[in-house]
Order: structure tokens, then C-alpha cells, then sequence
């Protein structure tokens, strides 16, 4: 996917827009897959997948005494927000053997009315903060009239920022790791690029050897049911963005039984392979980008063209500047010497496809650099992008991004000359993106640990109703992941949002936010094709 990112890196933007767009300025990552008609999916040796199979109900004796731990609440010097953590075990095949411990924040319901239990929210990924999320946005942007019925509860998943985070670069060799040339011109940057990749996992497996086998989707699917336990919560009541839908159906496919209300925002499709995922995320954001493209040539100080301007010229002169970029980068006034490069400014203007409301924001840095010669606008957005602090720190976000999605599915490609066979495809899926995003999807085949999963169709018979919202012009998640999931789920009510940016709750939309409230609220979800803007 594109510059560094792995390939399943989807996350919602929006916990720093308050701050991130869409995560920040985002976050992004792409993630990619093309749902196939009938949900389904072909593995690498040819057989269709099995549904992914419930759990007994009864909890195994061996893991009783993490069910039965007690969780002791804390200030956590948020105000109104108490944290704790508990246990989990490494593997769950050998529950006796070594735990990891997991952080776990929540806000209090602040309603009089009687509560309606724990409400757990995770804003995607994978690798995002589910804390931060919850202590930076949900905890206070979630409607009020949810907040006032529910407890507000996040865990950070299995290797991600508090819950013993995965590590592998420091900040200065992350610096060198995203300013990689992903759209390699001769054999030189080729090596260049296959040698980034394979010191990244490297380092990696060097760093966190005894998680690397242990934070996959499955396993952080599990912590949640032991925490929705411990929290006195018969069924699990849920709110997922981005991979949080991914994380969310896993869990719903495993403890069917289990779920209460449960919203999916910005829906993936399990049913498909990394390079199908990749490839559709691919054309997601060339949607999204001839969404901006429009709307960046209405406005005088657009400097991709005026009024008149088609989407696809508008893309040729991005192209045209990526490509001075790669032969010169130009000064970005960053006190570390980074310099504006071809693969930080895809990211930058990655970064704003998230969120329409990162536009203006996306069209000034791109004249600033374009016109003004000077990066620092799209400088800005990549680091968001990538979690770096003025500091030239670097949060854990990256590091447990490619940890879990090399752990989910088998890699996209299995070398450098598979990528290059595969050029055609992703560059008609996006003449803008297209060769960056394919080169970036190489990263997990040079990783440590063998994926233990594998696209499988998720089905969570005999699951209360679940809703999946979808986005049409989403650039991240695919409108077609939020059908094809839905399809698939044997209880789930589709929501649609005709608009641009990742997911639609809490993002403008009445419509969408009524229609949820009142799922969440009351327990009715929207009507069959019930469709928004």
C-alpha cells in the first residue's frame, strides 16, 4: 500500500480532528480487497473458505481464572475517565502458560436513567489507540444521549500502545522507513526498497519475538469476551470502525450467542485476500481522490487546474509533481532536515482522502509545495498520517499495524517481480496511487512470523441484529466490503451513507446518527436498505 503502510492499515480518521484526520490526518494504510459477488473467497491452494466457526459456549476450564480476575479501577489523570488492566493469556492454546496484560479505560454512564451496560469502542487500525480514541473522541463526542445510558469502555488490543505494544524502529531509522521510495525506477531503488522492508521485520522479530505469533485479530477478538465478562456484561455492546468492523465480526463469529448491539462503521470484507484487499483499497482512494479533484478545481488557488479541469488531468499534474518529487525533493523547514520526497507527499495526500473536511487543508499544503516550493503542509499531514511527534517520535501505530495484518493473511506478494507483474492492475485501478500502493503491499512478505490466517467468510448465526454501515465514496474501506459483509453476516442490516470520507457516525450526517442512536438507545436497527446522505 502505499509508503509504509501495510497493507490492511485502516483506521478511522478521526480521534485528532480532534486530532488524526480520520485518525488524525489519518491514518491510512491501506487496506485493500474487492468483495467478490457471492462474499466469498479463494485461497492461495485453491479451496473456498469455511465460515469461521463459533466457540463452545461453555468457557474452557483452563481460562477460567482469567474470567473470574477483578479489574481494579483507577484514576488514569483524565478527568471523568478511570483505567485498569487485566490478563489475558499469550496464547490461547496453552492458557496455562504466559499472559499478556492488557489496558482497559472507561467514563462512567452519566445519565440518571438505568444504564444500558458497557458500550466498547475501537477505532481501527489495526494498531490505533482504543484509548485514545475513547479519551480524546468517544468519551466525549459520542451523542450525549448515548453516553448518559452507557459506560464507555476501550482496550488497547494485544500489542498496541499500552497493552505491551510491539516495537521495532526508533524514530530516526521510522524517519528513514517512510521516506522509502515505493515506486522504485531501476533495480538500484528495487534493493533499496526490498531492503527497507525485510530490516523492518527484521527488527521487528529482533524487538518483539514473543508477541509477533500472538496479536492476531482472532486472539484480540478473545480478550474482548474476557473483558466484556469481567465487566458484568452478558452479551458485548460495540462500536467499530475501520479494522474495529474487522475486529467486531470476529467476534460475533466466535461468540455469536454473545452479541448485543453491535455497529459496524466502515465495514472490511473478511472474505478477501491481502492482494485483492489491496487492490481495492487502491481504488478506493482513486474514488476519493476524483472527489477532491472536483472539488479542488471549483476553488481560484487550486493548483492541481482551474474550472474546466477533468478528475484525470487533475491527476496527471499530481503525477507530474510526484515525479519532481522523486528526482528533487524540496525543503520542508523540518528542524530534523527532512526533506519533502516523493513517498511522504503520497502519504500527506493520502492522509486527507479520509476526511472531506481535510480538503482545504490538502489543497493549501499542495499549492504551498507546488507553487511555494516549500513541503511543510504535506510534511505535516504525513506525520500525522504516521502517528510522529514534533520530537520525531514515532507511536507504536505502524509497528502493531504490520504485526497484525502479516499475522491475519498470507502476504500480498510473494517478491519484487510479483509486484511488477501485478503493476498493470493497480495502476488501472489508480493512474494517481496505483504503482505506490502496489510496491507498499511487499512489506509482510519478508516477515518473521507465518500468517496464521486466512480470508474466510464470517457468518455469526444465531447473533442478535448487527449493523453494518458502508460509505460510497469511502477510500479506505470500500462501499463493496460494507455488501459483501453484510451479506455474509446471517443477522446484519446494511446502512448506506452517499458521501466522501471514512465511515459516517458521528461525521455529519443526522440521518446516519439518528439511525444508530436509535439502535444503540432502544435496540432497533434501521430498516432493511436504509440509505443516507
Amino acid at each position: 500500500m502505499h509508503t509504509r503502510p501495510s497493507p490492511r492499515r485502516i483506521r478511522s480518521l478521526r480521534p485528532r480532528r480532534t486530532a488524526r484526520l480520520a485518525a488524525g490526518l489519518l491514518t491510512a494504510g491501506a487496506l485493500l480487497l474487492t468483495a467478490c459477488s457471492s462474499g466469498s473467497s479463494t485461497s492461495a491452494s485453491g479451496t473456498v473458505d469455511a465460515a469461521l466457526a463459533a466457540l463452545p459456549r461453555s468457557t474452557p476450564s483452563g481460562l477460567m481464572p482469567y474470567y473470574s480476575q477483578r479489574l481494579h479501577w483507577r484514576d488514569c489523570g483524565v478527568p471523568g475517565f478511570q483505567c485498569t488492566t487485566m490478563k489475558a493469556p499469550l496464547d490461547y492454546a496453552e492458557p496455562e502458560g504466559a499472559s499478556i496484560r492488557l489496558a482497559v479505560a472507561r467514563k462512567k454512564a452519566t445519565g440518571k436513567e438505568k444504564p444500558l451496560g458497557s458500550l466498547l469502542v475501537n477505532p481501527g487500525g489495526p494498531g490505533g489507540s482504543a484509548v485514545d480514541y475513547l479519551q480524546q473522541y468517544a468519551g466525549v463526542g459520542y451523542p450525549e444521549e448515548v453516553r448518559a445510558r452507557y459506560d464507555m469502555v476501550a482496550m488497547d488490543p494485544r500489542g498496541v500502545a499500552r497493552s505491551e505494544p510491539v516495537e521495532c524502529l526508533d524514530g530516526r531509522q521510522m524517519d528513514a522507513y517512510t521516506q522509502t521510495d515505493t515506486t522504485p525506477d531501476d533495480t538500484r531503488e528495487r534493493d533499496a526498497l526490498v531492503t527497507a522492508d525485510r530490516k523492518f521485520a527484521e527488527s521487528c522479530g529482533a524487538h518483539s519475538a514473543r508477541l509477533l505469533r500472538h496479536v492476531s485479530t482472532v486472539e484480540a477478538a478473545r480478550d474482548m469476551d474476557i473483558l466484556r465478562a469481567l465487566l458484568g456484561d452478558p452479551k458485548l455492546n460495540y462500536v467499530g470502525a475501520s479494522y474495529g468492523t474487522f475486529l467486531g465480526a470476529t467476534y460475533a463469529g466466535l461468540f455469536p450467542e454473545r452479541v448485543g448491539r453491535m455497529v459496524l462503521d466502515g465495514a472490511m470484507d473478511p472474505s478477501l485476500d491481502a492482494r485483492r484487499l489491496n487492490l481495492d483499497q487502491t481504488a478506493g482512494f482513486e474514488t476519493a481522490f476524483q472527489a477532491f479533484a472536483k472539488d479542488c478545481v471549483r476553488h481560484s488557488d487550486c493548483p492541481l487546474g482551474g474550472k474546466g479541469t477533468t478528475p484525470e488531468q487533475a491527476g496527471d499534474h499530481l503525477k507530474a509533481f510526484f515525479r519532481q518529487l522523486d528526482a528533487r525533493p524540496v525543503p520542508a523547514h523540518d528542524k530534523d532536515g527532512r526533506k519533502l520526497t516523493e513517498a511522504l507527499a503520497t502519504t500527506g495526500v493520502i492522509a486527507a482522502m479520509y476526511d472531506e473536511g481535510a480538503w482545504e487543508q490538502l489543497r493549501e499544503a499542495l499549492a504551498l509545495a507546488m507553487k511555494e516550493k516549500d513541503g511543510s503542509g504535506l510534511l505535516a499531514l504525513a506525520d500525522s498520517y504516521y502517528e510522529r511527534d514534533a520530537k520525531g517520535h514515532y507511536s507504536n501505530l505502524m509497528m502493531a499495524n504490520a504485526a497484525v495484518n502479516c499475522l491475519d493473511l498470507p502476504p500480498a506478494f510473494t517478491g519484487p517481480e510479483d509486484v511488477e507483474k501485478a503493476l498493470p492492475e493497480f495502476e488501472k485501478a489508480s493512474p494517481v496511487f496505483g504503482s505506490g500502493l502496489a510496491w507498499a503491499a511487499l512489506n509482510c512478505t519478508y516477515w518473521p512470523v507465518r500468517a496464521t490466517g486466512e480470508p474466510h467468510r464470517i457468518e455469526a448465526k444465531g447473533a442478535a441484529p448487527i449493523v453494518v454501515v458502508g460509505t460510497v465514496r469511502d477510500p479506505a474501506t470500500p462501499y463493496r466490503w460494507a455488501q459483501s459483509l453484510a451479506r455474509q453476516l446471517s443477522s446484519a442490516r446494511l446502512l448506506t451513507y452517499d458521501g466522501d470520507g471514512h465511515t459516517a457516525y458521528g461525521r455529519g450526517s443526522a440521518c446516519i446518527d439518528s439511525a444508530i442512536n436509535t439502535y444503540l438507545l432502544h435496540g432497533t436497527p434501521p430498516p432493511a436498505g436504509k440509505r443516507c446522505s
